[in-house]
């Protein structure tokens, strides 16, 4: 591979409706297999990937910046990420266990946690590897089998990663890739011998999906899209908040769902605040991904740029205050002068009732906005369709809790912000979707409870 901004990487044919049955019978076949093996068993062959994808980080790492634009800074994180959420579940792989429940009269009941079949991970294109990662872990560990489709904008790194599976061991086809768009993951969805699908993406698309799999009685996790609140208290540490706005607006070029777009300031710091975030907004190197000292790459592609330059433009319009960037940004090197960068942007004036505030824009635009008291800014900050995540600087740690407490939204950081750690699960409220990726709690999305009875007497016949 080669740094190619604004040109095409490599062709992949889509995957038909045929091609999708064949992935899915293959993933079936893999299934009875892998199913059958101890937790023990499916936690060496899990670990041997991880190690796999630790041992080989920077050739992937290098992968999914050209495959994203992100910064090989950025995909060096992604990819330990990743082969941490494989260690973690193969370590919960030999746990899984249900309950014994004693009875009258030397009876008993015992449950038994039992894989669901085939299931079908649809990715996005902002963490396509990692987000791979997080959907499958659980579900091998549990004795699934997948089948996924990553983004048809990023369908590279998803490739290495099944590679990688057949390398540690896994039973053919257990973890089946096939290339498409919305057609591709309709046949996906709609297949009779799917058991469950977990999407990562847009409102709209999630609505399609669980419409889909409605039709199927086919359990869904879905993880949308955000427009989330970080609310600055004047008591915070100044650096530090400014740093956490920073982190929660501009990673991956903003593509980020769980993003902290609203940032609500107490009106006291807001001056001082503003000031020291455009500063160091305007010091964010631009550039080249594969540059060591850059920190923040491309946006995804052409159409996406127009998107959120228009909602830049719009915000203007409605009366909000650019303070920086906005603009687009052509690098010096000339091998770089068709990608699709822009200047991180910092919005000032802004109101809760325009569109910049509003809607997810998915690119570097920090949207500020004053507050004067708690009860005020917790109102404003959950006065939204969305509750993905939220977050809160203040160093009275009674305050941060209870403000917290009262968000609502599924993630939520104090003091800090974008920070995933696999062990805590991920996941939104409202329309931000439901389900859990990460933690003991994907463990529920992906298995069934089965409850078994045994009466050690005569059945008690009431006939």
């Amino acid at each position: 591979f080669k740094t190619c901004p604004g040109r095409v990487l490599c062709k992949l044919p889509c995957s038909g409706e045929k091609e999708v049955d064949l992935a899915v019978q293959s993933a079936k076949a893999a299934f009875k297999i892998w199913s059958q093996m101890s937790g023990m068993e499916r936690c060496r062959v899990m670990l041997e990937a991880a190690r796999i994808i630790r041992e080989q980080r920077e050739e992937i790492a290098t992968m999914e910046t050209i495959n994203n634009g992100k910064s090989i800074f950025e995909a060096r994180v992604d990819i330990d990420i990743s082969w941490q959420c494989l260690e973690y579940y193969a370590g919960l792989a030999g746990s899984l266990a249900g309950e014994h429940v004693q009875l009258p009269g030397g009876s008993f009941g015992y449950t038994r946690r039992e894989p669901l079949g085939v299931c079908v991970g649809i990715g996005a294109w902002n963490y396509p590897f990692q987000t791979a990662c997080w959907k499958c872990g659980p579900a091998l560990a549990c004795g699934n089998a997948m089948v996924f489709k990553p983004s048809p904008f990023t369908p590279i790194s998803v490739v290495r990663l099944a590679e990688i599976f057949t390398e540690a061991g896994v039973p053919k086809g257990l973890f089946n890739v096939v290339q498409g768009g919305a057609t591709t993951g309709q046949f996906l969805c709609q297949h009779p011998d799917v058991a469950k699908i977990s999407f990562t993406g847009s409102v709209p698309t999630g609505m399609k999906i669980m419409e889909m799999a409605a039709k199927g009685i086919k359990p869904v996790t879905l993880e949308l899209g955000g427009k989330s609140p970080l609310i600055i208290f004047s008591d915070s540490d100044l650096d530090n908040a400014v740093k956490g706005a920073l982190m929660a607006n501009f990673l991956t070029q903003g593509e980020v769902c769980c993003n902290g777009t609203r940032v609500f300031v107490e009106r006291k710091i807001l001056d001082t605040f503003t000031k020291e975030v455009v500063k160091c907004t305007q010091k964010i190197k631009i550039g080249d991904p594969l540059l060591e000292d850059t920190r923040m790459g491309a946006l995804i592609n052409r159409p996406h740029l127009n998107r959120v330059q228009g909602f830049i433009k719009q915000a203007k319009e409605q009366g909000a205050e650019v303070l920086c960037g906005g603009d687009l940004y052509v690098p010096d090197d000339p091998k770089l002068k068709n990608g699709y960068y822009m200047r991180p942007c910092v919005l000032g004036n802004c109101k809760d009732d325009m569109t910049c505030v509003k809607e997810e824009i998915f690119g570097p635009v920090m949207a500020i906005l004053p507050f004067d008291t708690e009860e005020e800014v917790v109102e404003r900050a959950n006065a939204t369709k969305f509750g993905l995540a939220g977050g809160v600087f203040t160093r009275d740690i009674q305050k941060a809790h209870r403000v917290v407490a009262a968000l609502k939204a599924g993630m939520c950081f104090i003091n800090n912000y974008n920070v995933s750690p696999v062990e805590l699960p991920f996941g939104g409220y409202k329309s931000s979707g439901f389900g859990r990726e990460n933690g003991r709690a994907a463990i529920e999305c992906y298995s069934q409870l089965k409850t078994v009875c045994v009466e050690m007497g005569d059945v008690e016949s009431v006939f």
